[in-house]
């Protein structure tokens, strides 16, 4: 469904003075990336160029993404680069207000406005005031209160829930969904009118699938994060480990992960991270069992055959997966491990490895 082109004339052009400061925030990578969105991959940095270009404006931003992509930072960024960010950015999650007070949490209340209401209250519209609202979940507003969402975008006013007197505002809203709001339009779930006025300026949010590059930045960041927030060393990340990381396909996305290495953080005690990762119902993915190796025994402590059987096999399914289950010539996993490729066919089949369908 096209986004509405009036509202597409909401969006002004850039001045070359904007566009040079544009490119030079380009220019000024952080570390690990793009401010406080981590990685350096094509999608990143074709999504940062799309907030570059609307951050500057008033226009009203649409992200689109599945849930745990990291849509609330990309709202933050926004804000951040837009000439609001020296005033507030509020956020509100749709999907959490009871359908009762969801008038009043937009809006606010007067005292005695109902049972509860034992004083005036300030809506999230009123604290936004001068700066950015981000509408997280919009997609979860029940449709019979979109109306009254849809008057305050459209004329900037609105009435605190038991007072008469009309306010206005001055707020640029952020949007954010996980729901396919055409499917929820043409099911009757939304309205059409509102979601033309929210997808002035969309902007997907890639998942962290098809961004794998990105992985290894992404876990030194939390790895970092974690150790900070926890009070404990930095533990070492071996690179075998990340490789493990990168041939997830990570449902939950960038969540998922930072979970995962939290966890491995936790475990760690000071020695190189190991993940664990959860069994999937992708056959393609490797899902590897944390062993313990010669960098985790403690003195007079061994493998069993059990265990070594177990390492031997997980290395032979990480190369076998960067060779995409290429075995020989340059690239394949017989040299990737150093050995011939007849030795390598004969591991394979006394482990009873299978190449999945």
């Amino acid at each position: 469904m096209p986004a509405d082109h009036a509202a597409y004339a909401e969006t002004p052009r850039l001045t070359p003075r904007a566009e040079r400061e544009r490119s030079l925030q380009l220019e000024r990578m952080s570390e690990h990336g793009f401010g406080n969105l981590v990685g350096r991959s094509d999608a990143l940095r074709a999504m940062v160029q799309q907030i570059d270009l609307v951050a500057p404006t008033d226009a009203t931003v649409l992200i689109l993404g599945e849930s745990g992509t990291g849509k609330e930072l990309v709202a933050r960024e926004i804000h951040e680069r837009s000439q609001r960010r020296s005033r507030a950015l509020v956020r509100v999650n749709c999907a959490s207000i009871p359908r009762e007070l969801y008038e009043s949490e937009f809006f606010g209340h007067v005292k005695g406005a109902f049972t509860g209401a034992l004083k005036d209250r300030a809506g999230r519209f009123e604290s936004a005031n001068g700066g950015t609202l981000f509408l997280d979940e919009v997609g979860e507003i029940p449709v019979e209160l979109q109306s009254k969402l849809l008057r305050v975008l459209q004329e900037g006013e609105y009435e605190r829930v038991g007072e008469e007197t009309t306010r206005t505002v001055n707020v640029r809203i952020v949007a954010a969904t996980n729901r396919d709001l055409t499917r929820d339009v043409q099911a009757g779930r939304f309205r059409q009118d509102l979601y033309y006025r929210l997808n002035v300026y969309p902007i997907p949010v890639v998942p962290l699938r098809h961004r794998k590059e990105d992985i290894p930045l992404l876990a030194a960041h939390f790895v970092e994060q974690a150790a900070e927030r926890l009070h404990c060393s930095r533990p070492p990340m071996p690179e075998a480990q990340v490789r493990q990381l990168q041939l997830y396909d990570w449902p939950g996305n960038v969540r998922e992960l930072q979970n995962v290495i939290e966890r491995a953080v936790i475990a760690s005690q000071g020695c190189s991270l190991e993940f664990e990762l959860p069994h999937g119902t992708n056959q393609e993915q490797l899902v590897t069992r944390p062993i313990r190796t010669a960098a985790r025994l403690s003195e007079g402590e061994v493998l069993t055959e059990a265990e070594m059987r177990q390492w031997e096999r997980d290395n032979l399914l990480t190369a076998l997966h960067l060779s995409h289950w290429r075995i020989y010539g340059p690239g394949g996993a017989a040299e990737r491990l150093g050995v011939k490729p007849t030795t390598l066919v004969s591991r394979i089949k006394k482990l009873g490895i299978k190449k999945p369908d």
